[in-house]
């Protein structure tokens, strides 16, 4: 069980550092440019995305380090 929850953790990991961006600035376009109907799970994904982008910003700019 352990095993699984590791690979769950690392595919969300690499799922999100290539996604965060598309669904940070697509999300808001989807939203109010095309009139797609709200939808909590993507409000939820976008606020994760969010929370990731912020975190990178901090690391790198306010702290300067590299991971």
């Amino acid at each position: 069980m352990k095993h699984l929850f590791k690979e769950l953790y690392g595919a969300g990991i690499i799922f999100f550092y290539y996604i965060k961006w598309f669904i940070f600035i697509g999300l808001p376009i989807l939203y109010y440019g095309l009139d797609y109907k709200q939808n909590v799970i993507m409000d939820i994904l976008w606020v994760y995305c969010f929370a990731l982008i912020t975190k990178d910003f901090i690391m790198r700019v306010v702290l300067k380090k590299k991971y």
